[in-house]
């Protein structure tokens, strides 16, 4: 970039938050879902294990049953390929796992294989945005694997049992399109029109982005979703009123919210006024998800994955870290004589986000989180020992627990989280209660405080070269945006989509830099103006009126 602040050095260390990163927020409109997928995926193998006495073997099981956890923001059409992948992804590792224990009892090679497979999870699951939670139960599962008991001979039942319990979480993840086949879509809509109002109601920058990356959002699950049904079709022109209020904003923007209701119900869909756009930005997603399920369409989206993973990926200095931070828990751990440095393992992937502001809050939260979780630990089992049935029982209680508490804040979440992981424990059989909670305890605050040193310690200056892209992509994108208003209306349409997407990845740039340590100063006045020409093209080929309508900037 030209402007010369960007060579300015930002400080080493900015003043890091300690009550923000433990505030509640409001639940997930969707947390049901997850928690009820995966306790449903979890009782079915739980208690075919208890019906024939083999409750040791839960932890293969359970691999597979965590899989319920993913997809539940995308259609089924793509939720259905997505957990079909993470079911082989948690196959790969755990089975990564289980040859190493079986061939070696080395904790340096352990450890050692365990943070190879943290970094290689976390890169994996950010290219591809798999999203909550992410790479943490692949390392959790993994992780543990590697420092349980293993003959060679005995991995292929294992992972039998992990693909086994995995197709009970596919066919619990995709089952409900049986009732409500467009249920995603619909959600997906919902926020975007709630997005609309809020823009409408209170505007400016903050809500203006977040109404871009709701539209963007949900005509990317529409693209998806499949072949187009009537209840899909009307759905398209909800998001095209939507993406038209984003510049005309309507008088009344409780309309929108009504809506957004009556999108979340079982009723029919509601019909938006008609708009001037509607029927081309119809014509354009359709071609657009036509050229999708083209051959070279698959291409490009293979390739655009492979280069992301590339030398010159922005996700490697948080692979660094996460390796890094993984293997000096666990050696750090193990020199301490801690009998399973995998719960360190576990907790420094855990931390690492984007920034090493976000990781800071992630620190905080587990640790809060964890230390708690050990105290309910303490107090439910006697409980849990009273029989395997109510130990079988506690684990689907806050396996539930976790997931309907993490989406108002990570930390209460880990209080559910933290006596699972330790009743899995208890399926293989007793172990000393001051044990457990002593070394759940010591990992957790040596696994902390490793994984956040080489989160500070391992810099990111890609960050700042991620966001000079995005600016490039952005004005790029502005550029052929009004190049294309005198083009065909689905050329114009693609052309907007792309313009929205890059706003979407400016903002998430901006936003990630922003929280980096050891970083060029961001050029803030040029990210801004982007962001406003870019919203101010929207608005104008929205509205059909072309650039030179746009407002002088």
């Amino acid at each position: 970039m030209s402007d010369t602040s960007t060579r300015a050095r930002r400080p080493f260390a900015r003043g890091l938050p300690l009550a923000a990163p433990l505030r509640l927020g409001r639940p997930s409109d969707t947390w049901f879902k997850p928690a009820l997928s995966v306790v449903v995926a979890s009782a079915v193998p739980h208690l075919a294990l208890l019906a024939t006495g083999r409750l040791d073997l839960v932890m293969y099981t359970m691999a597979g049953s965590l899989c319920a956890l993913y997809g539940h923001a995308l259609p089924y059409a793509r939720r259905a390929r997505t957990v079909a992948g993470v079911v082989l992804s948690m196959s790969a590792g755990l089975a990564t796992a289980l040859v190493t224990a079986s061939l070696t009892h080395s904790t340096a090679v352990l450890v050692a294989v365990g943070a190879l497979l943290a970094a290689a999870q976390k890169v994996l699951c950010d290219a591809t945005r798999i999203g909550p939670p992410g790479h943490v139960i692949l390392t959790f599962v993994s992780s543990a694997a590697l420092f349980a008991p293993q003959r060679l001979g005995q991995v292929p039942a294992h992972l039998a049992l992990t693909l086994a319990a995995g197709a009970v979480a596919w066919l619990v993840c995709v089952g409900p399109a049986l009732i409500r086949r467009e249920g995603p879509e619909r959600r997906a809509v919902a926020r975007a029109l709630e997005a609309a109002a809020d823009c409408a109601a209170d505007p400016g920058p903050r809500t203006r982005n977040g109404a871009a990356a709701a539209v963007h959002a949900a005509w990317q699950c529409l693209l998806v979703s499949g072949r187009p049904t009537p209840v899909r079709r009307s759905l398209e022109r909800l998001v095209a009123h939507a993406e038209e209020t984003l510049a005309v904003p309507p008088p009344d923007p409780d309309r929108l919210r009504a809506r957004a209701a009556l999108v979340r119900a079982r009723g029919p869909v509601p019909e938006p006024p008609p708009g001037p756009g509607t029927a081309d930005a119809l014509y354009g997603i359709d071609a657009e998800r036509a050229a999708l399920r083209a051959s070279g369409g698959r291409r490009a989206a293979r390739r655009t994955l492979v280069r992301s993973l590339g030398p010159g990926s922005h996700l490697l200095p948080v692979a660094a870290r996460t390796l890094i931070g993984c293997a000096l828990a666990g050696y750090l751990c193990a020199a301490l004589g801690v009998g399973r440095p995998y719960w360190a393992i576990v907790t420094a992937a855990s931390l690492y986000q984007a920034n090493v502001t976000l990781t800071w809050n992630r620190a905080l939260q587990r640790t809060l989180g964890n230390l708690l979780g050990v105290l309910v630990f303490a107090a439910v089992l006697p409980l849990s020992r009273t029989g395997p049935l109510a130990l079988v029982l506690c684990c689907l209680f806050f396996s539930f627990a976790a997931e309907a508490l993490i989406t108002r804040n990570y930390w209460l979440g880990s209080v559910a989280v933290t006596p699972m992981a330790l009743l899995v424990l208890e399926f293989g059989g007793s172990h000393p209660a001051g044990e457990l909670i002593g070394d759940r305890v010591l990992d957790t605050v040596l696994g902390a405080l490793a994984g956040f040193l080489a989160a500070t310690l391992v810099t990111n200056r890609r960050a700042a070269g991620r966001v000079e892209r995005a600016l490039e992509a952005t004005a790029r994108a502005r550029t052929e945006a009004e190049t294309a208003y005198a083009a065909p209306s689905a050329e114009l349409d693609r052309a907007r989509r792309a313009l929205t997407a890059s706003l979407v990845e400016l903002r998430e740039a901006g936003d990630t830099a922003a929280g980096e340590w050891w970083q060029r100063a961001l050029p803030e006045q040029e990210l801004l103006a982007a962001e406003q020409a870019g919203h101010r093209t929207l608005a104008a080929t929205a509205q059909r009126l072309g650039p030179a309508a746009r407002a002088p900037e």
